[in-house]
């Protein structure tokens, strides 16, 4: 790569004033903010393109990649949210967003493959609906950061199924592993998922391929994803994730946190479950308390 150093005073003179006429032209811009980011955005990107010396062959590349991403974006599959995800930005602009307070749970990346509209299961209903994999009992109880109980706050859980896919991902307009209930008058919430198991990002479009050209692994840690939101309360989007889970440090998005690491509980087939349930098979159990940081916070 060639140093910026090098290169002569006249071109760098040059390619200084284009950077400052792109910057120059946003000064009318009556909104301060989308003035704030137009001008960082050409900074950092005609920075990027002048340290990189990048070449028209590989803008041109770029432009193709990033048409793609859109091709490949559909109703059912957000290819540029799984760009944002590999990149780590989707984990930046979260850091950004959820600063710490108090002990308030920890966020991490939305992905690509929630959908509104889940089924109400309720206290110890099952969000399974038939997918594959094995049953895992889900505890907890929701607080706010002064150890409260938050009554009635809705949480969302969804999650890959035994095979390692979403219901988004298969061709039959199945609804499966994915549902919510509501916290109890003690903030209490309880239900039947399926053990968490790690599982590749779709990797057969344009950010498959990008992985795969840098070396690259496509895989997630196991997990389990939470969505809670209560009134005067700050929305958590979040995971947990498997103690124990050799993919826990070179997850493909960069959401692990150690705070958000769960022991899962093994146990055979005839152990009575905490609801009474006869569970034919082994299934699991793991408890998760969420706290929640105050609204505008």
């Amino acid at each position: 790569m060639t140093e910026t150093k090098s290169i002569h005073a006249v071109q760098q003179a040059r390619e200084a004033e284009l950077a400052q006429q792109v910057i120059g032209s946003f000064d009318g811009c009556a909104n301060p903010r989308l003035k704030q980011l137009m001008v960082n955005l050409v900074t950092h990107l005609h920075g990027f393109i002048r340290d990189v010396r990048l070449t028209e062959e590989e803008w041109a590349t770029g432009i193709r990649f990033l048409t793609e991403v859109g091709q490949a974006t559909d109703e059912r599959r957000q290819e540029f949210i799984l760009l944002s995800d590999v990149l780590g930005a989707s984990m930046q602009t979260i850091g950004v967003n959820n600063e710490a307070v108090g002990d308030a749970t920890e966020a991490t990346v939305f992905g690509p493959f929630f959908v509104e509209g889940s089924p109400f299961v309720g206290q110890g209903g099952n969000i399974g609906s038939g997918a594959a994999g094995e049953p895992c009992w889900v505890e907890g109880v929701v607080t706010d950061t002064d150890g409260v109980p938050v009554p009635n706050a809705r949480i969302e859980v969804w999650e890959a199924d035994g095979d390692g896919l979403y219901d988004l991902q298969y061709d039959d307009q199945r609804t499966a592993a994915r549902g919510h209930l509501f916290s109890d008058e003690h903030g209490r919430y309880r239900l039947w998922a399926i053990t968490p198991t790690p599982y590749p990002i779709p990797s057969d479009g344009p950010v498959g391929r990008m992985l795969q050209a840098t070396g690259r692994s496509p895989m997630r840690a196991a997990h389990l994803h939470f969505m809670v939101t209560a009134q005067g309360c700050r929305t958590l989007v979040t995971h947990i994730f498997v103690r124990g889970d050799e993919l826990l440090a070179s997850d493909t998005v960069f959401g692990v946190k150690s705070s958000l690491v769960r022991d899962f509980e093994r146990h055979q087939a005839g152990a009575a479950a905490p609801d009474g349930t006869v569970v034919e098979g082994s299934w699991s159990k793991v408890r998760f308390d969420i706290v929640l940081g105050p609204a505008g916070v």
